[in-house]
């Protein structure tokens, strides 16, 4: 697969360049770089940074899964209380929203490749440094810097496919989700497992993901100084886009759309990684057959995350695949609701492939801006701001939970709250750029 990317980079980079970033005048005029080994150079540089791509994904959420796996553990390790330990299930979306705000002022400033191989050596030291601090501030603080490695290359991952495959948006985005659903559920299924391999200590069951995180930063050192545009970019055009003013992207209905469709899709999939599995057991099913469907939804992640955002690409407008994603959220709540252990399969199916609005909406993201810095501007904000609106959700439901009794209440929350998301995703899915809405 990395070779078949690879010899067509290597086809089409010339024409890819002209038609993506619209500057055909100045583009035509700029020869391109010349080398002795020019095309074998980008072919060994594409099948690095697809590698790249893989890894850094592979590592967006082992740091919160696994922790999830052996919170027990780390409560009773710590003398953590109640209150606190629920605070962690905040942290994420919270440090993606403080800190994913900061990567598109990075990337112009260092390049995109130097932030996300920091970002990758930061979750290294996190996830290394956090189960041996000792104490619950400690282990929150490294927890924030590993959180912080995962905000930047969020954001950044879709500008990274934006600029190096302009013509192949949806083929990179589902390889990257395909990756990142893959290492969400292989941590919430392995970490037990493979703690008690190791001795059953939860430092080392936590500490033993650093290692794949260290692995991802080997294949970004080569792109740290790389502050072009892609892999035929002439050193006159660089600075040109580095230095580039921001756009007044707040004028964009389309960038408001598209932060609030992330924002409600990020909620759902937090209530479906906290709660599921409680409702399960609450309606009678066995505790690791609860535990077995929350890793079904998960694992529904993996193909239809390549699968969507393929198809996305080739439709002048997405609002169809939004709509169908919604409808099959909306009959898994119906179900929990109604018939929650009769049919739990049927709803874990149905909720893993609603869940699968997050490619969709990473998809978008790549195809609502002209522009590679374009592209930055909108994942920071649509990411961002997402965050921010999905962090009250997972508190919500077990308030509600709590004073009702039951899960009535709350199942009626995520499936009303399915209705707003599938009406701005409709107009974030609209055929319009970014940079149009906010030049006008």
């Amino acid at each position: 697969m990395m070779g078949d990317m690879a010899s067509e980079e290597t086809r089409t980079t010339t024409s890819t360049r002209i038609r993506t970033h619209g500057e055909r005048t100045h583009e035509a005029r700029t020869p391109e770089p010349r080398t002795p080994t020019g095309p074998t150079t980008r072919a060994w540089t594409i099948r690095l940074l697809v590698l790249g791509i893989v890894l850094t994904a592979l590592n967006l959420r082992p740091a919160i899964t696994s922790l999830g796996a052996l919170l027990e553990e780390v409560r009773d390790g710590l003398g953590m209380s109640g209150s606190v330990a629920g605070l962690l299930t905040s942290v994420p979306p919270l440090c993606f929203a403080v800190f994913g705000v900061m990567a598109p002022r990075l990337a112009r400033r260092f390049g995109p490749g130097a932030v996300v191989c920091a970002g990758m050596a930061a979750i290294t030291a996190g996830l290394l440094i956090r189960p041996y601090t000792g104490s619950t501030a400690g282990f929150l603080a490294a927890s924030a810097l590993a959180l912080m490695g995962i905000a930047v290359s969020n954001v950044l991952m879709p500008v990274i496919v934006k600029r190096w495959f302009p013509d192949r948006v949806g083929s990179m985005t589902g390889l990257y989700s395909m990756a990142l659903a893959l290492g969400t559920a292989s941590a919430a299924a392995v970490t037990v497992p493979m703690t008690e391999v190791l001795g059953g200590s939860w430092q080392t069951g936590l500490a033993v993901w650093a290692a794949l995180a260290a692995t991802a930063v080997l294949p970004w050192i080569p792109f740290v100084r790389d502050r072009g545009a892609g892999p035929a970019a002439s050193a006159q055009e660089a600075p040109a886009r580095v230095d580039a003013p921001p756009l007044r992207i707040t004028r964009s209905r389309t960038s408001w759309a598209l932060a609030v469709y992330f924002g409600l899709q990020a909620t759902g999939a937090y209530i479906t990684m906290g709660w599921m599995a409680q409702i399960f057991r609450d309606a009678g099913v066995h505790a690791g057959t609860a535990g077995l469907l929350l890793a079904v939804t998960m694992v529904m992640g993996v193909p239809l995350a390549f699968v969507i955002p393929r198809l996305a690409t080739r439709l002048p407008h997405q609002g169809p695949i939004v709509l169908a994603l919604g409808a099959c959220g909306l009959a898994g709540y119906a179900g929990l609701y109604l018939a929650p252990a009769a049919g739990s399969w049927a709803w874990a199916l149905l909720l893993g492939v609603s869940n699968c609005s997050f490619p969709l909406a990473l998809t978008m993201v790549g195809m609502r801006a002209r522009t590679s810095a374009g592209v930055a501007q909108l994942s920071g904000f649509a990411q961002s701001t997402g965050y921010l609106i999905s962090i009250p959700g997972p508190l919500l439901v077990g308030v509600l939970y709590q004073h009702s009794g039951g899960w009535g209440l709350p199942i009626a929350l995520m499936a009303g709250l399915m209705i707003p998301q599938m009406a701005v995703g409709v107009l974030a899915g609209r055929d319009r750029t970014v940079e149009d809405e906010a030049a006008r």
